[in-house]
């Protein structure tokens, strides 16, 4: 395997790996929060959840801490000159995100075990403070991304950097739209596995108090974040159209620079006949998803240099991916929305507990499918338009050996992760009984 290869696929494994634990870090928190809140109530059932999240909010937490830790070694070690060049701009956000993380660490430890230890008050501000810091710290990686984007902050002059302002990563023009709409994909995505595994749970035993509960915030959840993240998206992609147009051009398969460009849904492109195969074709949708105009013009990877040329095929098909998962999660809070205005009890709802069991993963997967387009539709440029990924990588050979430890690692660890939570998290327990 050639080593620019072996690097790339390292990282984006170990990217992969760790953007599930760092979305679960963002929101499950707030489920948690939500708990906590309803629990003080003197609702049994949510107390029992917030007890059962946190756990699972702690053991997230931790293998997340061990992903997010190689990641930082992998930067040094097989990105050295993205490193060099990069360091000063990218510090600072670094640097707060580590701030962020021990503050999460602090309070999580106050929450798991200060219930009975510490006042009612500060016991929940302490949950309020984990979601807050989970929130901050994905935010302040997400800055330093959307500087890779959108480089700004600095004068290149003799090859090197020079009036380098070290805050620059948050005056990305990326960041805003990125840090949205990474934060909303975080708290859907959770909602919907949280809310798929507790339906599957309220199939089994639609008597069930606590299920029922979760399935009511998970919900309750997922119908405030997904409208907003598809709308979020849009804001993405008229930014993107601005300010990346051959990442657009690769995601939808546009070859040809063109006014009233069609959206493409489905098919397959064809880098080397430079046309899309076997797609349906909406006219001018694309001018007006990039625009807000049908008659507009967008920018094809025909006035891109052959050179600069993103990946296509990889481009498009995960962003069709993020869409087609998009518009599946929308349609599911659609019903489960419909079904709470007609106030039907979900634990009845056995037809919409089947679908939501079903779109367990759509979330995660649309997240997965985001971040390929967001990395991918950048190449080859480790930062746009300044340093290309070839020129970046370590000169150490062999770099497939790491690749397979590290493959190694993260499956051993997610064996570990779905141990532990089917035996502290999910497992009946005699409280669950009680409430039921």
């Amino acid at each position: 395997m050639p080593d620019l290869l072996a690097a790339r696929a390292q990282m984006a494994l170990s990217l992969a790996f760790h953007i599930l634990f760092a979305v679960a870090g963002m929101a499950m928190p707030v489920l948690m929060v939500l708990a906590e809140v309803r629990a003080r109530r003197g609702d049994a059932a949510s107390a029992e959840l917030a007890r059962r999240w946190a756990r699972g909010t702690a053991i997230l937490f931790a293998v997340g801490a061990v992903s997010g830790t190689v990641l930082s070694f992998e930067l040094g070690l097989l990105w050295p000159r993205f490193m060099a060049h990069a360091g000063p701009l990218v510090g600072v956000p670094f640097g707060l995100e580590g701030f962020a993380f021990f503050t999460e660490a602090i309070f999580l430890g106050i929450y798991l075990y200060g219930r009975e230890r510490v006042p009612p008050a500060m016991h929940l501000f302490s949950a309020v403070a984990v979601a807050v810091s989970g929130l901050t710290s994905g935010v302040f990686v997400v800055a330093v991304n959307a500087w890779m984007n959108t480089p700004v902050g600095f004068t290149l002059a003799d090859g090197g950097l020079v009036d380098v302002d070290p805050w620059a990563a948050f005056a990305a023009p990326a960041f805003p739209t990125q840090a949205i709409h990474t934060a909303l994909s975080a708290y859907g995505s959770i909602a919907f596995v949280v809310l798929g595994i507790h339906a599957l749970c309220l199939l089994r035993d639609p008597d069930s108090v606590l299920h029922h509960r979760a399935v009511q915030m998970a919900l309750g959840l997922a119908l405030v974040t997904t409208p907003l993240q598809i709308v979020s998206g849009d804001f993405a992609a008229k930014h993107v159209a601005a300010h990346q147009p051959a990442k657009l051009a690769a995601a939808e398969g546009l070859f040809t620079t063109q006014a009233r460009a069609p959206l493409c849904i489905g098919g397959v492109p064809d880098a080397d006949a430079r046309q899309m195969r076997w797609a349906f074709e909406i006219p001018g949708g694309l001018s007006f998803l990039a625009h807000g105009d049908v008659d507009a013009e967008v920018v094809g990877l025909d006035a891109i240099p052959r050179a600069d040329w993103p990946p296509v095929a990889v481009t498009h098909v995960a962003f069709q991916i993020m869409v087609a998962c998009g518009t599946a999660m929308l349609a599911l809070v659609v019903w489960g929305a419909w079904l709470r205005l007609r106030r039907r009890p979900l634990a009845r709802a056995r037809g919409f507990l089947r679908a939501a069991v079903l779109a367990a993963p759509l979330g995660l997967l649309a997240v997965e499918a985001g971040w390929t387009v967001t990395e991918v539709g950048r190449q080859p440029w480790i930062v746009h338009g300044f340093l290309r990924t070839a020129d970046a990588v370590t000169p150490m050979p062999k770099l497939a050996l790491p690749l397979a430890a590290f493959t190694s690692l993260y499956l051993l660890l997610g064996v570990v992760v779905v141990t532990m939570l089917r035996r502290h998290v999910f497992a009946t327990t005699r409280a669950e009984r009680v409430v039921e």
